[in-house]
């Protein structure tokens, strides 16, 4: 897939405010700095679409950006360390998980994950979460350039492992980095072989 068009649509505090159209989104979401708005300027080579910051858990709001005129990427708030009320927490949870479980939209959720760490239980429990309310996801293990090849490797190993023991089935799992460029061929791709499977059936 070739991103010709990248735009910012709209910032919404909640799910019914998100656009009227119905064209397929593409959520992403993660930990508080997992590389979540490098990675999606990497994805849309755009350097300043989604804005980076050094201080975790800047995304408040629901994030949609126009690709190609053709389907959306959403960049949902990040979940863990960011310093929060609980009042604050609570209300960007229901935000997040409404929009997850209403958006009629929503075709994938891009789970992205710190390759550098153990497998973390806020982690584990989001995903476990995802499969228990029949939402379609990925997991796009981040800053694969901070480690060697082949450390990177087993450390995606190590979290199948602990994935299979809940798991039968494993989810699409994706191996990135936003400085090297790794993995955002496969991860359009992925997006296309959907749009594509959705355009067929619709």
């Amino acid at each position: 897939m070739e991103i010709k068009t990248a735009e910012f649509t709209i910032s919404a505090p909640m799910v019914s405010m998100c656009p009227q159209d119905m064209k397929p989104e593409y959520a992403f979401i993660g930990r508080s700095n997992v590389g979540k708005s490098s990675l999606i300027n990497m994805l849309t080579n755009h350097k300043k679409l989604a804005k980076t910051s050094s201080t975790p858990g800047k995304t408040l709001l629901i994030n949609h950006f126009i690709i190609n005129r053709e389907w959306y990427l959403v960049d949902l708030p990040g979940y863990g360390f960011a310093k929060r009320s609980k009042k604050e927490i609570a209300r960007l949870d229901q935000m997040i998980r409404g929009y997850i479980l209403q958006r009629e939209q929503l075709v994938n959720v891009f789970v992205l994950v710190d390759v550098r760490l153990e497998p973390q239980a806020i982690d584990l429990e989001f995903i476990n979460w995802l499969g228990e309310s029949s939402v379609p996801f990925a997991i796009v293990f981040t800053k694969a350039d901070k480690l060697t090849q082949n450390k990177a490797a087993q450390n995606v190993e190590a979290y199948k492992r602990k994935l299979s023991e809940v798991w039968e089935e494993l989810p699409p799992i994706f191996l990135t980095s936003s400085e090297s460029r790794k993995g955002r061929d496969e991860l359009l791709q992925y997006i296309e072989n959907i749009n594509h499977s959705l355009n067929e059936n619709g």
